[in-house]
């Protein structure tokens, strides 16, 4: 409006222009001149910064705090979980196609709520011990922070409550320098890394990688909502077809459905991994990792160490009531394949979120030592017969909540190099 008006006042108007002209010349000249000054300023702070980045991107420090390629070398720092403020999750068809018929009426009455309060109690206690246990064997033990799960939230897709960080092994893997958070798949498990945050930033200060896996939305359709699954017989027909609660819709895993040994990792489709989750891993960890899919006669597939857990350099359990398909491999790569016996846990006793095969769920501390339940004398002196000595340890009310000793912790640093074992 102003160059119009400017141009209809005739000499005066033109006088304006050659006025405004030049005054927006040395506005021009001044912004030029304030732009080089500043890109000037700029560039020198940016050579500062970067001088400060290139302390950021040097190479790994050799004490790097994240170390660990197997499941055996001589453990020196562990992530223990917490079974305070554990909750029951919410009924979801998820929950319901990983837990026995039997405790469905459990999930339906306490879902969202607290686990038995003197239950936990006593899951406290059990793992206070086993930390102080492997305190006085020399391991380094972090844990979680103390988080209210009982907490409602909600996502644009499903609203939950949660569970606990009672499994470090389900959320977080360590391959190499590298810890991965798993993109699980419970929605009561959607916040769970927040639990692990700063303990995960302090490893990431003090140099380790860190990878988070893509987040899934956790919408409807990741879930078969009509999964149809009554009974174990049920199950067994299901996964004989390969059909599970998880749909192929976007990436999940959890990190327990995965077990190292040097350059190559085994992984199991189940309940909460799905073949992409596998691919997201095989193709982030190739090429220096190879990831093998192997399968199992499981009525109920959700995690693979109380299924197949490997405990030394060609030395592996398997459980015989879960048979691996793939075992030929092992055998052919002279690998021991050991048969556990049958565990002596009780049939009253509660196990609202597993098996009673976590008798096999054992933490090795090196070669020559293994992390057992005390009440497992049957193992125990398998143990013994192999030449492994056995730390004893009862954590038989915290295995209620899920886990035994390798779900309860998560192996940060073994003092050990990478190694193929199947070349």
């Amino acid at each position: 409006m102003l160059r119009v008006r400017c141009l209809r006042g005739g000499s005066r108007g033109a006088e304006a222009v050659h006025y405004i002209g030049s005054r927006l010349g040395r506005t021009l000249t001044g912004w030029v001149q304030r732009t080089f000054q500043s890109t000037q300023a700029a560039t020198a702070s940016s050579r500062n910064s970067c001088a400060a980045d290139n302390k950021v991107t040097d190479p790994l420090p050799k004490d790097c705090p994240v170390s660990s390629y197997n499941e055996w070398d001589p453990l020196e720092e562990v992530i223990v979980g917490r079974a305070e403020n554990a909750c029951v999750p919410p009924f979801t068809v998820e929950v319901k196609a990983n837990t026995y018929e039997k405790y469905w009426p459990f999930y339906q009455k306490h879902g969202g709520h607290y686990f038995p309060k003197d239950h936990l109690k006593k899951a406290v206690a059990e793992i206070e011990e086993m930390c102080n246990i492997l305190k006085m064997e020399g391991v380094t033990v972090r844990r979680p922070d103390p988080i209210d799960w009982s907490l409602k939230y909600k996502t644009p897709d499903f609203e939950s409550t949660g569970l606990y960080s009672a499994m470090p092994r389900d959320i977080l893997i360590v391959v190499g320098n590298e810890i991965i958070e798993a993109p699980m798949a419970w929605r009561a498990r959607f916040f769970e890394y927040r639990a692990y945050r700063s303990i995960i930033k302090d490893y990431f200060h003090r140099g380790a990688k860190w990878t988070t896996a893509p987040k899934p939305t956790m919408a409807d359709e990741l879930y078969d909502q009509d999964y149809p699954i009554h009974s174990v017989e049920d199950r067994h027909k299901l996964a004989a077809q390969g059909k599970f609660v998880t749909t192929e819709f976007e990436p999940c895993f959890d990190a327990a459905d995965f077990i190292r040994a040097g350059r190559d990792i085994f992984a199991q489709r189940s309940q909460v991994t799905n073949y992409l989750g596998i691919e997201w891993m095989r193709r982030h960890l190739a090429p220096d990792y190879r990831v093998h899919i192997i399968s199992f006669k499981d009525p109920n597939p959700m995690h693979i160490d109380a299924t197949f857990n490997i405990i030394g350099p060609g030395l592996v359990l398997s459980n015989p009531d879960r048979p691996c398909h793939q075992i030929d491999l092992f055998k052919k790569a002279g690998w021991t394949i050991v048969t556990p016996p049958l565990p002596v846990i009780p049939d009253d006793h509660p196990l609202w979120m597993s098996s009673k095969w976590l008798s096999m769920n054992v933490l090795m501390l090196d070669e020559k030592r293994v992390m057992v339940d005390a009440n497992e004398v049957p193992i125990q002196k398998m143990f013994e017969k192999l030449g492994i000595s056995t730390i004893k340890v009862n954590i038989r009310h915290a295995n209620s909540l899920g886990g035994g000793f390798h779900c309860w912790t998560c192996d940060v640093r073994r003092r050990g190099t990478l190694q193929s074992y199947f070349d």
